[in-house]
């Protein structure tokens, strides 16, 4: 589990694409920490999985079936979750998508719905999770980016258009929100070792690891740890920022 240590006892967090990866992860690594977490996901079945696997490692945790790009049902969850808690103290907006292809061959659907669930999602949770925020004057919203927004890749022009829109969102709001102290940060992960990464095969991934001057690429939990520092007391002066997490590649 994580690597460093953050007190998170009895705030309510929300989480989206919590069913698996690195939204699992962060997940768990928040219930570890304390916090109650909220597991927000269209894939109940698996969503269920890992709210069961929360709570037997002795944490708080439970799953809100929800499609980000949904209005009336993000704010539906959000209310709910302040209804039964009380308050919401952290969001991530961790769901995410790709439908990866070159420019000239990119089909509508392909950029819409990555556009959708990557930024539309971000903004309808940031929006609906402020309100409660606001009137508890106090909040952390942290941004799942990608160095994909800041340098942009070859055959990612709907991905990488969505993750540079993530990360001027999350500048724009912070300033927004600053004044009831809350914080809103983004963390733009390189590449990490993952089940899609590793679908990139052998070659693909031997010439990657030498554009990153550490020679290695990220672990889940690089991003996992980046997360919770940002959720937690010790980044309390940190607002508008985007951590980035890639060994050194966008230096």
């Amino acid at each position: 589990m994580s690597r460093i240590t953050a007190d998170l006892s009895g705030r309510v967090a929300i989480v989206t694409g919590a069913a698996r990866g690195l939204g699992r992860l962060i997940a768990e690594t928040f219930a570890a920490s304390g916090a109650k977490v909220m597991c927000i996901d269209v894939n109940t079945e698996v969503l269920d999985a890992t709210v069961a696997a929360i709570r037997a490692a002795g944490g708080e945790a439970e799953a809100f079936a929800c499609d980000v790009t949904d209005s009336s049902r993000v704010n539906e969850v959000v209310d709910d979750v302040v209804k039964r808690h009380g308050r919401l103290d952290i969001l991530v907006n961790n769901a995410g998508i790709t439908r990866d292809g070159m420019l000239v061959r990119m089909k509508d659907d392909q950029w819409d719905s990555v556009l959708a669930i990557n930024l539309r999602g971000t903004f309808l949770f940031t929006r609906a999770a402020a309100k409660p925020m606001m009137k508890g004057r106090g909040g952390r919203i942290i941004n799942m980016a990608s160095v994909s927004g800041l340098m942009g890749n070859a055959g990612q022009a709907n991905y990488s258009a969505s993750k540079a829109g993530v990360i001027g969102l999350t500048r724009t709001v912070a300033m927004e929100l600053a004044g009831r102290d809350i914080t809103v940060n983004a963390v733009a992960p390189g590449f990490i070792e993952t089940d899609m990464t590793a679908k990139l095969g052998e070659e693909i991934i031997a010439s990657v690891k030498q554009r990153i001057p550490l020679k290695r690429m990220g672990q889940p939990l690089d991003i996992a740890d980046a997360v919770l520092f940002l959720a937690s007391d010790a980044a309390g002066y940190i607002t508008g920022q985007v951590l980035t997490v890639d060994g050194g590649l966008t230096a």
